[in-house]
């Protein structure tokens, strides 16, 4: 969305609803999250997407926006090796500001045409809009850069109807999140996919300082009596409001500026 310049540049204003484009020009928080996930080959894919990553990608883009930017590296995911890149806007026409302003920079744009030229750096890519919700925390930078990079879960419920998505959204803004944190639970953002797959979901990542972290943080969640019970109330008020649950292991690059 933000790399594909040609495609994005000529058909993004088209795409604006302009109720949505108004509304999220209301608030200068982060309103919306841009997701693109580069599935990759192994071989020379890899080492090509992060030397064009580290080296031009995010140096040229905190020339050109300052909110939230994440570059991940899939440990475990349906598509091995992939490279996850998540950008934080204010608004929607702030990502064809941002696209436009990367390329209008003489030396990205002749970089880019250099990494897509010869072999391809990639097998493909896929792109999501994803929504905050109302309450999605703000990503705040740390003072300090944590020692290592962390691992990051990234999760998605889809839920059959509208309904009962919103009924999981109510479950997470009322008891979820309480819960979440008392466990060690606490997810960077909270959204849901305005263009994307698996419509209508709840979608959110969390960090861990490792993989034992994770695990002792999702058992302590599973066996909390609080849990319990807002399950089964939910289940008995709702139903089943999540039919699929997809999720993703992936580690933060030591070049991401939320690593």
């Amino acid at each position: 969305m933000i790399l594909d310049r040609r495609r994005f540049l000529e058909g993004a204003p088209a795409l604006v609803p302009g109720g949505m484009m108004a509304a999220a020009e209301e608030s200068r928080k982060t309103r919306f999250y841009i997701l693109e996930q580069f599935y990759l080959e192994n071989g020379t894919q890899p080492g090509r997407i992060h030397e064009f990553f580290s080296k031009t990608l995010m140096p040229s883009l905190e020339r050109v926006h300052k909110g939230p930017r994440i570059v991940m590296e899939a440990l475990i995911a349906p598509h091995m090796p992939q490279v996850a890149v998540i950008l934080g806007i204010e608004s929607l026409d702030q990502i064809y500001g941002v696209s436009k302003a990367l390329f209008s920079d003489r030396d990205f744009s002749k970089a880019f045409d250099q990494w897509e030229a010869g072999e391809a750096p990639y097998v493909s890519v896929s792109a999501a809009l994803l929504e905050a919700t109302p309450y999605s925390p703000e990503i705040v930078m740390p003072a300090k850069a944590p020692e290592k990079p962390r691992i990051f879960e990234l999760r998605s419920y889809h839920s059959p109807t509208a309904r009962q998505a919103k009924a999981l959204h109510e479950r997470f803004a009322g008891p979820e999140i309480k819960i979440f944190h008392r466990v060690g639970v606490h997810p960077l953002f909270y959204s849901s996919t305005v263009f994307g797959e698996n419509r209508p979901n709840l979608t959110y990542l969390i960090p861990f300082d490792s993989l034992a972290a994770r695990e002792k943080a999702w058992a302590a969640f599973g066996a909390d009596a609080e849990w319990v019970k807002v399950r089964k109330e939910s289940i008995d008020r709702s139903g089943q409001i999540s039919s699929v649950i997809q999720m993703s292991l992936w580690r933060a690059m030591a070049y991401s500026p939320v690593r």
